[in-house]
């Protein structure tokens, strides 16, 4: 059954690799932290191990459009991370549908973007995050993410492009 979380995951996160190994819920929950670790702190190793290798993983958001396989989505984030823009979210308002081998969280990502010294700008995307128990460990499958203002999209790719 769907079940409404009371956690979120933002800067704070936690790299929990080591307790992705777990089958279950709770190292779909480490695979999802660790996921945010890697995000907010920029650590491309951690992104690239929360993420399947598959050919067919697939990566639907606001700055890659549509890209599938675990090397050109870690490809996407290395300029994102590397590049001009300073970014931190949180994801929240988290629902999650958990079985034994897969799971969806389904929420909210908000937080701020800013380039040198300019005025942070604030950021909120409907997301959801697909996890499969593959090899011994909760590897990332999916990623959707929306920003539902044109205007505040196109802000954040240009910001994110340089």
């Amino acid at each position: 059954m769907p079940q409404q979380l009371a956690l979120s995951f933002g800067p704070d996160a936690r790299e929990l690799l080591s307790e992705a190994t777990q089958p279950g819920r709770a190292g779909a929950l480490a695979a999802l932290e660790s996921f945010y670790f890697a995000f907010n702190h920029r650590d491309l190793d951690v992104f690239r191990r929360v993420w399947t290798t598959h050919p067919l993983a697939q990566l639907n958001n606001p700055l890659g459009g549509i890209l599938r396989g675990g090397e050109a989505i870690t490809a996407l984030y290395d300029k994102v991370f590397t590049g001009p823009a300073r970014v931190t979210v949180t994801f929240g308002d988290i629902v999650e549908y958990v079985g034994d081998d897969h799971a969806l969280f389904a929420g909210r990502e908000t937080g701020e973007y800013r380039v040198g010294d300019t005025p942070a700008v604030p950021l909120a995307i409907r997301t959801s995050r697909y996890f499969r128990y593959e090899e011994g460990h909760w590897a990332q499958v999916h990623h959707h993410g929306s920003i539902d203002d044109a205007a505040a999209l196109a802000a954040y790719q240009e910001a994110i492009r340089g």
